[in-house]
């Protein structure tokens, strides 16, 4: 009788098959939440006399862009809505707990530039290397971005930045329904966007997204974040090519605020414990050898999502 023994799965295979668990979820959600907003676009144009919602009053950066006006006159910057200090609030408590998750999963912006990525690799495209000094330099364009938004509405008491916003001028639907020569314009910039995230990975989210520039900050107080213990990790360095905005997982110790969240790093890494999703460094530490960089364990206070 001849008995057969089961081979393991091979380190590639499982590495294999967690980033395609990863995928399936990610673009999952990001697909719902991009319906979400068409959806509701469609409707608010078929609908406006009975006062459906506009793409505006959907977005969390409303509630940036209001909250001076709130806060000292009581009343809300004309096109938002209360819904926007919800969901503003929510999207703050989410990055306080994990980040940029919104921007890896939820964000119809960040969606659409993962759209392109996938497109100029069908197309067999390179992407352009930005080099680091640039990049670091470019990076501060979401923060001047964010400054002028936030001063021109409260100067102007309304959304002058609505008017030009990639986000408002493709996902509302003016230029399908609506579309006039003060649209021209917002195009104009929407289209330099996309074809710039067509040879940059998501363009928009790493140099001129004010709301990143918003969860930038925040998320320094993020409770979760991902982080490479030198211990276990191989300086292989897989998890750079995925990541969508371009950080240096590979020499992080702790991956910077600028992560969207997506974890694409830590599915690819083919070494459980080489990238853990943490608490913080003290409650990460917990239960560790020597100097707290050490491969996570059963033992300590991590999440090792790389595990299979």
């Amino acid at each position: 009788m001849t008995t057969t023994t089961r081979s393991d799965p091979s380190r590639a295979m499982l590495r294999k098959r967690s980033m395609s668990r990863l995928h399936w979820a990610r673009y999952a959600t990001q697909a719902f939440f991009a319906v979400f907003i068409l959806v509701a676009a469609l409707r608010h144009q078929q609908e406006k006399q009975s006062g459906a919602p506009s793409v505006d009053a959907l977005c969390p950066f409303g509630a940036v862009e209001s909250l001076y006006t709130w806060v000292t006159t009581g009343t809300m910057v004309p096109k938002l809505h209360p819904s926007n200090m919800i969901l503003g609030a929510a999207v703050l408590v989410s990055v306080l707990i994990a980040g940029n998750a919104f921007c890896g999963w939820i964000c119809p912006m960040g969606t659409l530039g993962d759209v392109l990525t996938g497109l100029r690799r069908r197309l067999g495209l390179r992407a352009v290397a930005v080099p680091d000094r640039v990049d670091r330099v470019l990076r501060y364009g979401r923060y001047v971005v964010l400054a002028a938004v936030v001063i021109a509405t409260v100067q102007t008491g309304r959304l002058i930045f609505a008017e030009y916003d990639p986000y408002v001028t493709l996902f509302s639907l003016h230029w399908i329904f609506e579309m006039s020569s003060a649209l021209i314009p917002a195009l104009v910039i929407t289209v330099v966007v996309l074809a710039g995230s067509l040879v940059v990975d998501r363009l928009w989210c790493r140099y001129l997204c004010p709301a990143g520039a918003v969860f930038a900050v925040a998320g320094h107080l993020s409770f979760l974040r991902i982080r490479r213990h030198a211990s276990a990790c191989t300086d292989c360095g897989l998890c750079n090519p995925p990541c969508p905005v371009g950080i240096d997982v590979a020499h992080a110790q702790t991956v910077n605020t600028d992560c969207v969240g997506c974890m694409e790093c830590v599915a690819t890494c083919p070494f459980p414990g080489a990238l853990t999703v943490t608490g913080p460094t003290f409650l990460g530490s917990i239960g560790r050898r020597g100097d707290g960089d050490a491969a996570a364990g059963p033992e300590s206070a991590t999440s090792t999502v790389a595990q299979r």
